[in-house]
């Protein structure tokens, strides 16, 4: 069978390219192929992410441009959020709560107090509280915490708790309804990826098709087979488990901690579950793992495929963690997962929230957390913070770690834009009614 477009992956991110495919331009002929019998199993699954939307508001490892960028992309999200709750009623896809970042003494006090002017100008709806507010609003923030210990905080209403995969299952179930000719393959393994010299061979478990342009959205297998097809060789993956510790409520809705400046990782935090708000969720952990998916163990192989098995990412891992801060964060996180003392340890990190947080209340979330794909950079010998896009003939390539699922519509628009030239410019995008859709629209 001959497509126009073949996204491959099922997630939030190959979804919303779907979606906005289907909506704003003229293609007919797309096929979306997922290796699973359902949309969003993995990293979209709320059971393996902080199931956050990330604006760039409280997360203080953003410069003020990457925020800018996130918000835009996310305000997508929250567009489209929005349209649907007011259209099909509550289908669980979110819950609103209150967030904020918390600042912890002198040093981290007078950094965030430095942030809020130009992060304040971006954002209208954040606030910069005080201790007494925080309490009002968290009071578990302050219960048993040293009176004499400096607190500031930066606060929005406008916190969202999204189930990424309801939303995967809402991106396809309205693509059908504008283009009810696509093609969705579920329980289909892609195998192999080749360029045929004026189309692509697809290659799967169950036959083959032929696509005149390729999106890869498969987190870090897409990375695997770019790779295959000689691209991204001077980028690695470092798969970063993240596990949670969960616990009754104690908060009334999101709370950061500060981000340490030199670590592309998340920050702890505490959040209401989605699906039940009398779940306190706290993490995530990092610790590196030698598979491309948390609980699927014959990825192993695929990891060293994908990680290289050469002399520059060996040189690379060697120089990351010789730096003390990012090695003594790795190995303490290691720690976070061993029975008794990973809890014992992790206490610590929880009580910077919850000071009084009682051991006895906080268990291990088994089966909880996903896989980070972080991109090393070889060439310069570094983590890379944020997403990865590798473009080729006819094909992309996105390996989206945190924020990919807050930025899913952003990059979708992204890739249509890119589609649009590798289709010879037969097809339209409508650019314009996307924009009045998700990006200029009010929220009501």
């Amino acid at each position: 069978m001959k497509h126009d477009v073949v996204i491959v992956g099922g997630g939030v991110s190959g979804t919303a390219l779907l979606y906005t495919l289907s909506k704003y331009t003229d293609v007919k002929n797309i096929a979306l192929i997922e290796k699973y019998s359902d949309f969003g199993l993995v990293n979209s699954s709320p059971r393996m992410n902080s199931q956050t939307l990330h604006f760039g508001d409280i997360e203080t490892n953003y410069t003020l441009e990457k925020a800018k960028k996130v918000k835009r992309y996310a305000d997508m999200v929250m567009h489209y959020l929005e349209t649907e709750k007011s259209v099909k009623g509550d289908e669980g896809l979110f819950i609103k709560v209150p967030k904020m970042v918390l600042a912890v003494g002198k040093d981290q006090v007078k950094t965030l107090s430095e942030r809020f002017p130009a992060f304040g100008q971006l954002f209208p709806k954040l606030r910069m509280i005080g201790k007494e507010e925080i309490g009002k609003i968290e009071p578990r923030i302050l219960e048993g915490r040293d009176p004499e210990q400096e607190l500031l905080a930066f606060l929005t209403e406008d916190g969202y708790t999204v189930d990424f995969r309801k939303l995967s299952h809402s991106f396809v179930r309205n693509a059908k309804v504008y283009n009810p000719d696509i093609t969705v393959r579920l329980s289909t393994r892609v195998q192999k990826i080749s360029w045929e010299g004026d189309h692509y061979r697809v290659m799967t478990d169950q036959g083959e098709c032929e696509a005149a342009a390729v999106v890869v959205a498969a987190g870090s297998h897409s990375l695997k087979f770019a790779k295959s097809l000689g691209y991204g060789k001077d980028f690695s993956i470092l798969s970063m488990s993240g596990s949670f510790y969960t616990g009754p409520k104690v908060l009334n809705g999101k709370v950061y901690t500060m981000q340490i400046p030199k670590l592309p990782f998340a920050a702890v935090h505490g959040d209401p579950e989605v699906h039940n708000e009398n779940i306190t969720r706290f993490g995530p952990t990092a610790k590196p793992i030698f598979f491309l998916e948390r609980y699927n163990y014959s990825t192993f192989w695929e990891y060293w495929q994908t990680f290289g098995l050469g002399l520059a990412p060996i040189r690379s891992i060697l120089k990351i963690s010789s730096d003390g801060v990012i090695f003594r964060y790795l190995l303490k996180n290691v720690v976070y997962d061993f029975p008794w003392i990973g809890k014992k340890a992790f206490m610590k990190e929880i009580r910077k929230i919850v000071p009084n947080a009682k051991s006895g209340e906080i268990k291990f979330a088994k089966m909880v957390g996903g896989t980070r794909p972080q991109i090393i950079n070889n060439k310069a010998r570094k983590l890379e913070l944020g997403e990865a896009k590798i473009l080729g003939e006819k094909i992309i390539f996105n390996i989206t770690p945190s924020p990919g699922a807050s930025t899913c519509l952003g990059n979708a628009f992204e890739d249509t834009t890119k589609l649009m030239g590798f289709l010879s410019d037969r097809f339209t995008f409508n650019s314009d009614r996307f924009e009045k859709d998700l990006v200029t629209r009010e929220n009501s």
